[in-house]
């Protein structure tokens, strides 16, 4: 159960940020038109890395990251509230 804050803001939890970022980074790959294993090679990974990034299922480093934002020619930008 969330718990309610003065604020109203109920802070996300480490897979409700995990899925967000899955979603911005498949939504940057799809609109290039590339795939899952484009985008690997790109990267130096493997696709099966991909696959988990994008389904939420693996917890990427900040600067695994940062490798793959940059493959796909994209900034990250993190935001602390």
């Amino acid at each position: 159960m969330k718990k309610r804050y003065e604020d109203g803001v109920v802070p996300k939890n480490s897979a409700d940020l995990r899925m967000d970022m899955a979603r911005q980074m498949k939504a940057a790959r799809l609109e290039q038109h590339l795939t899952q294993q484009v985008l690997a090679e790109r990267a130096g990974t493997r696709k099966s890395n991909i696959s988990r990034m994008e389904s939420g299922s693996y917890n990427p480093t900040l600067d695994f990251l940062s490798k793959i934002a940059e493959s796909l020619g994209k900034q990250i930008s993190i935001r602390m509230e």
